[in-house]
């Protein structure tokens, strides 16, 4: 069963992205649910995630993740890589879980064995663009 906190997850950028391809994952390095790293452990991986896309892909892009009940946030990357190069990606990294957006369809699906995307909504509806 998918953590109802993945479902509820909103987004945002600080940039005006108008060139978002059809396919996309989004992916963080932050601790991952339910675990506790420091700000400094956080933004190691965070930077190393960065690196790695950067380093594999063309279109890399900051976006923020947020709970609009509880407010914690979380960065992470926006990238063109395919949905299994992306959960591929999530377990080198520790996480949980990715989203992946395919014709404005925002779904999320656990990086482990238990793959497989579960519907969240329309992405556009779920972004914001606060600021740039």
């Amino acid at each position: 069963m998918m953590n109802t906190i993945y479902l509820n997850t909103h987004f945002k950028s600080e940039a005006n992205i108008n060139d978002w391809p059809n396919d996309f994952a989004i992916i963080t390095a932050y601790a991952t649910t339910g675990e506790y790293w420091s700000e400094q452990q956080n933004k190691t991986a965070d930077s190393a995630l960065e690196g790695e896309l950067k380093e594999h892909f063309n279109w890399v892009k900051r976006i923020t993740g947020y709970s609009p009940q509880s407010g914690h946030s979380e960065p992470g990357w926006a990238v063109n890589s395919d949905w299994s190069q992306a959960c591929d990606i999530g377990v080198q990294f520790k996480q949980d879980a990715i989203y992946y957006v395919s014709n404005n369809i925002l779904t999320v699906s656990y990086c482990d064995e238990r793959r497989k995307e579960v519907y969240v909504g329309k992405f556009l509806e779920r972004l914001t663009h606060c600021g740039g």
